[in-house]
């Protein structure tokens, strides 16, 4: 049965549609907004799964079509995920993850398809509250709808789903989840915005997710399937009595022990212990059947002994109190050749950042159906996990998509903070390479790339840090906590991550296990991480307080020019061949854009300021009674042609060459010299006449030491 339902939300028309398209898939919603059109589909397996997760998978996908774009590159189709689409696909995946009963175990799959894209509203808050429609319209057992929207403001005015023209001129841009009674995500970033304001933000937001909930609910009434037959994957009664008998008082013992090794070593040691005792207990077939159960039990334990302790004893795994940040310390400067780096050490989680300048040709080139043309990305953070940094050994398979997501939540932390880039016309790269992880290792290297950026020279407005906060919530009983542990963030019910100056935030993501959080405890959480924030960036201000007042010696100076564009052509010369002459005499890289600004990039200020002086001299008119510089392209019996600028020649005749009488041009000038002349006068014709003699009586030595210096 095909319904549509459309209202209007956020000053334009939003359309649900289902029983038209997809009508194979389990549940399927068609979401338009604008002249945006997104395909959400729910798909299961009958059968539970044999691993050991629930394995939910979300696919969200960008046609190229959908803008009126044919896919570049040799393949002319779609291929890998661009990180747009990765990073939507986590924005979906997360509020909806909570919200599958435990113990269901059956293969789910969530595929969301851009089809149409008008390059005013995006797509990905569209494809939350379409999945949501779709798993709600199937036979998935699924606890209740969600809706997504992105909050923006301009001039202190909040706006539901800003327009991507919109969002160019607002200091807020935030994704926020949830049900219709609280918020269960939250991901995007802000320009140094107070707590209170964002506060003020979600709250807005999550009246416009209860409009979207209102409009999934009348499209989902009297359509939505029986839910299908399952049975809870959940560990047998028996088994579970008998391990927690003998695992629970060495498991509390174990989760003591302060240190991530110690506490995984004496834990190893208690799933041994339980497993033999099992085996000389039970038959061989009901050991074999019990053997995958036994860790999930022992988690559960792990998970119950935590908690505890925390809600009783208000003390952590590690011994902190509940507001307490682990030790820290900031090192500088580690790596010699390199333009910026600094390693950024929080208890048992290491990021090692480093920066490095280039030119524009170094620019990230991006095809995005969100743009009618192809846009340059001048600033990229790129995140590395390896296996290593948490003790394992697994095969390096590509960027993981967490790799590709919390390398996004840093650099929207850092990008607020850089200068324009006509003031700095540098592209900029920063890399984390995570030494050690024992939580929030996104935090840490938003610390340690605002390090590296400082000690770079780069003049970033202020500092930036970053602290990740948890929560424990056993019905009425709360507990946040300050600068989570892996561990934390594993067994406890929220990884809520907040950076920024101190001033304000500039990054926010926040992931929950449990079905929502009150507007009380996110205010709570987000006090606590400005307290913190605050305490991280004194540290840091003892290693670097401010930006280097010069750039690294290994990075590129970048000297700016603005040319009338007509004169592009000159600068450029017959198939190239000025620019690569300037380029190859003063060791410089020269980029020209179609505005008419010419960018040089030279490790010395010297060969910048000759190749900037050679350019100049193109572009400008000759000017009569100025001294030029230049080789002698020709000589004859009347004297010598020198090109004072690259395609401009002029006669230097043989009486002008010298203040004595020359018998003989080459006794003074030979092909090739580079020599100083001054221009005399240009004729009607526009011939240029020249005087090296002029150029001697204005400058002294200084031509003999140029020619000298040519012929040596």
């Amino acid at each position: 049965m095909m319904r549509r339902i459309e209202r209007e939300f956020a000053g334009r028309t939003l359309t649900l549609e289902t029983g038209r398209l997809a009508k194979l898939a389990q549940g399927s919603c068609l979401v338009q907004f604008g002249e945006t059109v997104v395909l959400c589909t729910a798909t299961v397996q009958d059968r539970p799964t044999h691993l050991p997760f629930f394995p939910l998978t979300v696919e969200y996908r960008e046609k190229s079509y959908a803008a009126g774009k044919i896919p570049g590159g040799f393949f002319k189709r779609e291929g890998r995920p661009q990180e747009k689409e990765i990073l939507a696909a986590r924005q979906i995946d997360r509020p909806l993850r909570p919200l599958f009963p435990d113990g269901f175990m059956n293969e789910t799959q969530i595929f969301c398809t851009v089809l149409s894209a008008d390059q005013e509203n995006d797509a990905d808050v569209l494809a939350i509250l379409g999945s949501s429609a779709a798993l709600s319209l199937s036979r998935v057992p699924f606890r209740t709808p969600v809706a997504g929207v992105r909050i923006g403001r301009i001039r202190e005015n909040w706006i539901l789903n800003p327009t991507f023209q919109q969002l160019a001129y607002s200091d807020v841009d935030i994704v926020v989840a949830g049900s219709r009674d609280a918020i269960t995500m939250v991901e995007g970033g802000a320009v140094e915005v107070p707590e209170a304001d964002i506060l003020e933000g979600l709250e807005v937001a999550h009246g416009g997710i209860r409009q979207l909930i209102d409009m999934q609910e009348a499209l989902v009434s009297g359509l939505r399937q029986p839910e299908m037959e399952w049975v809870a994957q959940l560990p047998n009664e028996a088994l579970t009595a008998r391990v927690e008998d003998m695992a629970r008082p060495r498991v509390a013992e174990a989760m003591a022990l302060g240190e991530k090794q110690q506490r995984n070593q004496a834990l190893a040691v208690v799933k041994e212990d339980v497993m033999d005792r099992l085996q000389g207990e039970l038959s061989e077939e009901e050991f074999e059947g019990s053997r995958a159960q036994v860790g999930e039990i022992l988690r559960s334990i792990e998970k119950a002994s935590m908690r505890k302790r925390i809600l009783d004893e208000g003390i952590r795994a590690d011994g902190r109190d509940l507001r307490s940040v682990r030790d820290i310390s900031c090192e500088i400067g580690l790596l010699p050749r390199t333009h910026g780096s600094a390693l950024f050490t929080r208890g048992q989680t290491q990021a090692l950042c480093v920066a490095t300048l280039g030119t524009s040709r170094d620019e990230q080139r991006i095809d995005s159906i969100d743009t009618p043309e192809e846009v340059s990305k001048s600033f990229m953070l790129h995140y590395n996990f390896p296996p290593y940094s948490v003790g394992e050994v697994k095969p390096i398979r590509g960027t993981s998509r967490r790799e590709i997501g919390h390398g996004a939540l840093a650099e929207r932390a850092i990008q607020p903070l850089l200068p324009p880039y006509d003031d700095f016309p540098y592209t900029i790269r920063l890399v984390s390479d995570i030494l050690e992880s024992n939580g929030s290792s996104s935090m840490a290297t938003v610390c340690g790339s605002s390090l590296a950026l400082m000690a770079a020279g780069v003049p970033i407005k202020a500092a930036c840090a970053g602290v990740a906060m948890g929560l424990i919530k056993e019905g009425d009983r709360v507990a946040v906590l300050t600068d989570i542990l892996g561990l934390e963030d594993a067994l406890g019910d929220m990884d809520f991550k907040v950076a920024g100056t101190r001033t304000g935030v500039t990054s926010i993501q926040m992931d929950i296990k449990v079905e929502g959080l009150t507007p009380a405890i996110l205010r709570e959480a987000l006090e606590r991480a400005h307290d913190a924030r605050l305490h991280i960036l004194d540290i840091m201000d003892q290693t670097i307080a401010r930006p280097r007042e010069e750039l690294s010696q290994h990075a590129p100076r970048i000297t700016s020019i603005q040319i009338n564009p007509e004169k592009i052509g000159e600068i450029i010369g017959p198939k190239g061949k000025t620019i690569r002459a300037i380029q190859e005499e003063t060791g410089t890289k020269i980029d020209i854009e179609d505005s008419g600004i010419i960018k040089i990039a030279a490790v010395s200020g010297e060969a910048a300021a000759r190749a900037r002086e050679m350019i100049e001299a193109i572009v400008q008119e000759p000017e009569v009674g100025r001294i030029y510089q230049g080789p002698v392209k020709n000589t004859t019996t009347f004297g010598a042609f020198v090109e004072i600028v690259p395609g401009v020649e002029g006669l230097c005749h043989i009486s002008e060459l010298a203040a004595k009488r020359v018998e003989k041009t080459e006794d003074i000038l030979q092909r090739g010299v580079i020599t100083r002349v001054k221009l005399l006068s240009i004729d009607e014709k526009g011939r240029l006449r020249l005087s090296r003699k002029a150029a001697i009586e204005e400058e002294g030595t200084k031509v003999e030491e140029v020619e000298a210096a040519s012929r040596a």
